[in-house]
């Protein structure tokens, strides 16, 4: 018989405790039910998700997926300890991309890799994400949770996640038909979203801030709690817009790159878009962000949404028609602008000036 080495090491020794992944799925447990939604009733646990097309009403559906993180905005949540909204902001990234597209969001899985996994700051992690798929409609279906020592230092970690949403044959998003005239109508963000962070990081420690400091820009908030602010979730304003008139052409999420980098990806051959920025309602934030960084105004445009989250495209003939719908389904939209016909230059042309 041979003798344990009494030296051998174990994988919690390693750095990677099973004991507490398994507690901390037990304290999700619940935050995952409450997402269910018809197609997706399972507990989670399983090798896979599993989602019943059928069940979620589709005739003939046409499958969109989407992936997406959270970005630096992470390294605020760590420095912090604010880690039950970061959760959120994952979801809107990806479900934000499916309802563009005109696809219903459906189900959501996460990946969340750390260093030393804490059961407590997963299952906040969690909570925020099971909140942003209440929000979308969409049903928390499974996820990974990772814990790599070495590859990540102590309690840091990132976030992934992916989506699946769908949406009947013949009615995905943009058309075609977009044509010069055509209106172009800005949805309010709900402050910095998830882009940007690697310049808000260097903007905070330029003006010498600590994360618990008063927002110089939100009266009454930490600067930490301020930045963290959710990315606004669209996707039930959208899909009642959507419902109730057909005048909607096109849509994009103002992400990574700005105006400039994302209307142009859902606009035809030969058409730009013509923006007043003095319509954009600049946040405080942003304003803030401007002048503390000494942030040109194109840079500006082109990293940050500066209080506009989405863009919608509306046909010149159904404007008012596109308007009411979009207030009725709780939107407060803004008109900024006006297809053109571009002929090879710039997609996006401004005239006026942002009111930073």
């Amino acid at each position: 018989m041979t003798t344990p080495d009494k030296s051998g090491l174990t994988y919690a020794q390693a750095g990677v405790d099973i004991d507490a992944g398994n507690a901390m799925v037990e304290q999700i447990k619940p935050l995952v039910r409450a997402t269910r939604r018809p197609g997706a009733d399972a507990e989670i646990g399983g090798f896979g998700g599993l989602f019943d097309l059928k069940a979620a009403g589709f005739r003939d559906p046409i499958l969109v997926a989407a992936n997406d993180g959270v970005g630096t905005k992470v390294k605020i949540a760590i420095d912090s300890g604010v880690h039950d909204t970061v959760g959120i902001d994952l979801v809107a990234m990806c479900v934000n991309d499916l309802v563009v597209q005109g696809a219903e969001p459906l189900f959501f899985l996460d990946y969340y890799a750390t260093g030393k996994l804490d059961p407590a700051t997963g299952a906040a992690i969690v909570r925020g994400i099971a909140n942003g798929c209440i929000d979308a409609g969409c049903a928390l279906i499974g996820g990974e949770t990772a814990e790599m020592p070495g590859l990540y230092r102590g309690g840091d970690y990132d976030l992934a996640g992916f989506a699946v949403g769908a949406a009947e044959r013949g009615t995905l998003l943009p058309r075609a038909d977009v044509a010069p005239g055509d209106v172009i109508f800005g949805l309010p963000s709900s402050g910095v979203h998830s882009n940007g962070f690697s310049l808000v990081r260097r903007v905070v420690e330029r003006a010498g801030l600590g994360w618990d400091a008063p927002a110089p820009f939100q009266p009454g908030e930490t600067l930490a709690r301020a930045l963290l602010t959710p990315t606004r979730i669209y996707v039930k304003s959208l899909l009642g817009a959507l419902k109730a008139t057909d005048g909607i052409l096109a849509l994009a999420h103002i992400t990574g790159g700005g105006f400039p980098d994302n209307i142009p990806r859902v606009l035809p051959k030969g058409v730009g878009v013509s923006l007043d920025l003095a319509s954009i309602p600049v946040l405080p934030v942003f304003k803030w962000l401007a002048a503390a960084g000494g942030v040109a105004e194109r840079e500006m445009l082109r990293t940050f949404n500066c209080g506009i989250g989405m863009i919608v495209v509306a046909a010149r003939a159904k404007v008012a028609e596109v308007e009411s719908a979009l207030r009725a389904a709780g939107e407060a939209p803004v008109r900024l602008g006006e297809a053109i016909a571009n002929d090879g230059g710039e997609s996006v042309v401004y005239r006026g000036r942002l009111s930073l």
